[in-house]
């Protein structure tokens, strides 16, 4: 008997995240820039930024993001890998495939790559969740990795970041169960972008600022009119954090979509506990909204059975609003200590180091090039050879 979509429950059954070995406080950035720290500390929400080491990309922040999922679960009954990133390192050949190789995961699997800013990561949720209502027995593993990098001495330099994470979608998860409907919104614009001739991206702040909170409003409306939770249902949203602080900005933005009066102190206690690991890692571009939900889910709050909200956006622009219920049992699921010693093990670096490694480049002509070995992480990219990426576990 055919399986009814409608019926089954789908959703986030592990998450887990990995970032780079090497972070810049802002601290040291303000001793460069001569700003005050405080427009860093408490004008956007960013305490350090997570900075790859020359044998880290992409790719090897996935891998070491995926590997804990697969060890738990192993990946027999995983049929599709979705790479979601806006930093690609080919045009042609999905990141996820050497991913795939790295976990020595069996050949019978689908791997694709998606693009739209920092929005990619939930098309393949989403692409992920109609997979498993089709076939429940399916896995999908998600993964959305990005390194955040904008020119030296620009306004954009401080909200800087890097890191990865990894979902494994199934029938009957337990972490989340995601809600159907969504809400959606797109318009054409330029508020962020990176032409292919250029390694580090464009953004118009206030153009972006305000494109987001235009998605805010044109998404949740959407959702409403599709017959989604009101407001008063939710226990909180987790947002797209290119830095913290528009986290903060987007709820109350949603707020008054809804017509919900609150004091600015309620406001911010729903949204901290979604900024945590954001605040000491960066923006990392598709990964943002499930740092946020990571950061939420390892906090000390009891969530057990909540409804809560998710708004993806990626500049240029397309956004979404959709929700999920917090299964009761997501408690003995966590990675909360492993996520924790995940950050702390990251090395400071000064500021000449930092500026070393933001113009380092492989070579573009195909001349063999070997990288040593820098990273903490589980995997490396060795080097180029014949213009091709060469990986390994970072200990062979």
């Amino acid at each position: 008997m055919a399986t009814d979509p409608t019926q089954v429950t789908v959703g986030i059954h592990d998450l887990t995240f990995a970032t780079t070995s090497l972070c810049l406080t802002h601290e040291e950035l303000a001793r460069h820039t001569g700003a005050p720290v405080a427009k860093y500390h408490h004008g956007i929400g960013q305490t350090a930024m997570s900075i790859p080491t020359e044998d880290e990309d992409i790719v090897t922040m996935a891998a070491d993001a995926a590997t804990p999922i697969i060890e738990r679960h192993g990946g027999g009954r995983i049929r599709t890998i979705l790479f979601a990133t806006e930093t690609g390192i080919d045009q042609s050949k999905a990141a996820g495939i050497y991913v795939h190789s790295l976990l020595g995961l069996p050949p019978h699997i689908r791997v694709v790559e998606l693009k739209q800013a920092c929005y990619g990561a939930t098309a393949a949720l989403q692409l992920a969740c109609a997979l498993v209502r089709c076939d429940p027995a399916q896995q999908v593993l998600v993964l959305a990795s990005d390194i955040a990098r904008y020119d030296v001495d620009s306004p954009g330099e401080a909200t800087q970041g890097a890191a990865a994470a990894a979902m494994l979608i199934t029938a009957a998860p337990d972490l989340v169960e995601l809600h159907t409907p969504s809400g959606l919104f797109t318009r054409d614009g330029m508020d962020f972008w990176r032409p292919n001739y250029r390694t580090t991206a464009l953004v118009d702040g206030k153009a972006s600022s305000d494109a987001y909170l235009t998605a805010v409003d044109g998404a949740w409306h959407d959702y409403q009119t599709r017959g989604g939770l009101p407001f008063e249902k939710l226990r909180t949203v987790c947002y797209h954090q290119p830095f913290t602080r528009m986290a903060h900005k987007a709820h109350r933005r949603l707020q008054q979509a809804a017509s919900i009066t609150a004091p600015l102190h309620t406001t911010d206690d729903a949204i901290g506990p979604t900024t945590t690991y954001n605040q000491v890692i960066g923006n990392s571009y598709t990964a943002s909204m499930y740092l946020a939900l990571t950061s939420l889910l390892d906090s000390d709050t009891d969530l057990g059975g909540d409804s809560i909200g998710f708004f993806s956006y990626g500049s240029g622009s397309v956004a979404e609003f959709f929700t999920g219920t917090i299964t009761p049992r997501y408690r003995a699921h966590l990675r909360t200590e492993a996520h924790r010693a995940h950050i702390a093990r990251r090395q400071p670096i000064d500021y000449d180091t930092y500026r070393h490694l933001h113009t380092y480049s492989l070579p573009t002509d195909g001349t063999p090039h070997e990288v040593t070995r820098q990273t903490q992480g589980r995997y490396r990219l060795s080097g180029i050879r014949h213009h091709q990426r060469q990986y390994r576990t970072a200990q062979s």
